[in-house]
C-alpha cells in the first residue's frame, strides 16, 4: 500500500516525519523530552542512518520486487546478524548454535528463492533479496548503536525521538539531492497505512523493541523477530496473493527453527 503510488523516498519520509512529530509531541506533553549531550549526537545520527532511513529505503525498494512476506522471512535473519555484530562490536561470544542457525538460514534461502534465482534467472528476485538483506544488515547495525547509546545512559525513547527526526532530515536531503517528486498521499487507504506504520510500526514498535535491546541485549531481543515471518506471510497471502508451496513451507520451517536455535539458552540453562 506504500510502495506503488508514491516514490519510495517520499513514503519513507512521510513515515518517519509523522513518527518523529508524534513522538516529540508525546514527550513534550509528558515533560520527558531530553536533549542528549553533544558527544552522543554522532551516534544518534548513525542510528538514524541505520534504523530510520536507509534500512527502510532498502525494505520498501525490496517490496517492489518481492512480496513483503518474503522480505520478512529474510529480515528474520537479524537474529544471526545481531549475534555476529555483537561479537564484532562488543566481544560477545558466537556460539555453535549461531553457526547452525546461519546454515539453516542459508538453506532456507536456497529453498525459498533457488528456483527464481538459479533456474528461472529472475533478476527481480535477486534484487529483492539483495535489498532486503542490506536492509537487515543496517537494522542490525542500528541495534548495535542503540545498545551503545543505552549503555551510555541515553534512553531508547530519547534516541528514537532524535533518531527519527534526524532520519526525516536525511530523507529530505535525499529527496532534494535526487530530485524525487514529492507526491501527496493519493487516497485514504495509503493514508491509513501510513498512520499505522508511523504510530504502531515505528513509535510504539521501535521504542518497545529497543527497550528490550537495552534490558536483555541485542541477541536475546532478536527472538521477537522469530514470529515476524508467520504474520507477514499470512498477510501476504491475503493482500498480495502469495502462494504457498511445499518448498516454501520447508524453507519457513528452516528459518524459524534456525532462529529459535540461535537465541535459545543452552540446555543446562533450561535445566537450571
Amino acid at each position: 500500500m506504500q510502495v506503488e503510488p508514491v516514490p519510495v523516498l517520499v513514503s519513507v519520509f512521510y513515515r518517519f516525519g509523522v513518527a518523529a512529530l508524534v513522538l516529540i509531541v508525546a514527550l513534550v506533553a509528558t515533560r520527558r523530552l531530553e536533549t542528549p549531550a553533544l558527544r552522543h549526537q554522532p551516534f544518534l545520527i548513525a542510528q538514524a542512518f541505520c534504523l530510520f532511513s536507509f534500512n527502510f529505503i532498502c525494505f520498501y525498494t525490496a517490496a517492489t520486487y518481492v512480496t513483503s512476506g518474503l522480505i520478512s522471512v529474510i529480515f528474520s535473519l537479524a537474529t544471526i546478524y545481531n549475534a555476529v555484530n555483537a561479537r564484532l562490536f562488543f566481544g560477545d561470544r558466537v556460539t555453535g548454535r549461531v553457526v547452525v542457525a546461519a546454515l539453516m538460514g542459508a538453506g532456507g534461502l536456497v529453498l525459498l528463492f533457488g528456483r527464481d534465482v538459479w533456474v528461472d534467472l529472475d533478476p527481480r528476485a535477486l534484487k529483492g533479496i539483495g535489498f532486503a538483506a542490506l536492509g537487515t544488515l543496517l537494522f542490525s547495525l542500528g541495534n548495535m548503536i542503540s545498545r551503545r547509546n543505552s549503555a551510555a545512559g541515553v534512553s531508547p525513547v530519547t534516541t528514537n525521538a532524535w533518531g527519527m527526526t534526524y532520519g526525516a532530515v536525511i530523507l529530505i536531503a535525499l529527496i532534494a539531492a535526487t530530485r524525487t517528486p514529492v507526491v501527496a498521499p493519493p487516497d485514504g487507504k495509503y493514508l491509513a497505512a501510513l498512520l499505522y506504520l508511523a504510530v504502531f510500526g515505528s513509535v510504539i514498535a521501535f521504542t518497545t523493541y529497543l527497550e528490550l535491546v537495552a534490558r536483555i541485549g541485542s541477541s536475546r531481543a532478536a527472538y521477537t523477530i522469530v514470529l515476524f515471518p508467520i504474520v507477514a506471510l499470512a498477510l501476504s497471502t491475503v493482500f498480495e496473493g502469495y502462494r504457498w508451496s511445499a518448498l516454501g513451507i520447508l524453507a519457513l520451517a528452516l528459518f524459524l527453527t534456525g532462529n529459535v536455535i540461535s537465541v535459545s539458552p543452552p540446555v543446562d540453562a533450561w535445566i537450571d
